[in-house]
């Protein structure tokens, strides 16, 4: 850990546990460490990762390890950090859109698509945020609340345009409309395997979710299936 850090790189994020910047080389270890907790959270539950198994994951040894995480659980905050950075794309999402006509009904597809596939790639590190906060740790209930926080104000632009516009009802929150519909849209893509479990197909879990999305956010009614 004595080479140079990357220009690119945050100091502030990436100091190791005594302090130090990683340079290159050490950014490397840590990452390596950070995809080993990754790929234990996959396959066992977050209470049996321990450090030695994340460290053989990883090509190294435990000491190591403490160079940059002074414990599991830090290494799992920073995924969910991560995870939660790269859930700017679903706001992004809603905001590069249009939202009226078949355009609109299309953007809710996309979105629904999105969230599915967002719920796919970080599951095993959502469980984990989901486990935390409900046992009241408030470092993960912040990156859970952060998460769905951009996405729904981000629909909740969409709905006040539409209320503007005499769509929706004069009295009706829109920060209230978004933030149910983006608890909905989180419920369904955390509890797809379930819903296919009793025999619900994906593919009409998708529509049957995009619609309510649209018709929720915008006033308009959606198109024939």
């Amino acid at each position: 850990m004595t080479d140079e850090p990357a220009a690119t790189d945050s100091p502030a994020d990436l100091r190791a546990s005594d302090g130090r910047v990683p340079g290159r080389r050490g950014l490397a270890t840590r990452q390596r460490l950070l995809d080993g907790t990754a790929a234990m959270l996959r396959d066992s539950t977050y209470r049996d990762v321990k450090v030695i198994d994340i460290a053989r994951e990883a090509g190294t040894s435990p000491a190591t390890f403490y160079q940059y995480f002074p414990d599991v659980e830090s290494a799992v905050l920073v995924l969910a950090e991560e995870m939660a950075a790269d859930g700017t794309r679903l706001a992004a999402l809603v905001r590069d859109s249009s939202w009226r006509g078949r355009s609109g009904y299309d953007a809710a597809l996309a979105l629904v698509d999105a969230f599915f596939e967002f719920w796919e790639q970080h599951r095993s590190v959502l469980r984990v945020v989901d486990l935390a906060t409900d046992e009241g740790d408030q470092r993960f209930r912040q990156i859970r609340t952060r998460l769905l926080h951009e996405v729904t104000v981000a629909l909740a632009e969409v709905a006040a345009y539409f209320q503007d516009e005499g769509r929706l009802p004069k009295g009706l929150d829109p920060t209230a409309t978004a933030g149910t519909l983006v608890s909905m849209l989180a419920h369904v893509a955390a509890h797809r395997y379930g819903f296919e479990f009793w025999g619900i197909r994906t593919r009409d879990l998708r529509t049957s979710m995009a619609r309510q999305l649209y018709w929720g956010a915008t006033g308009q009614k959606p198109p024939p299936v």
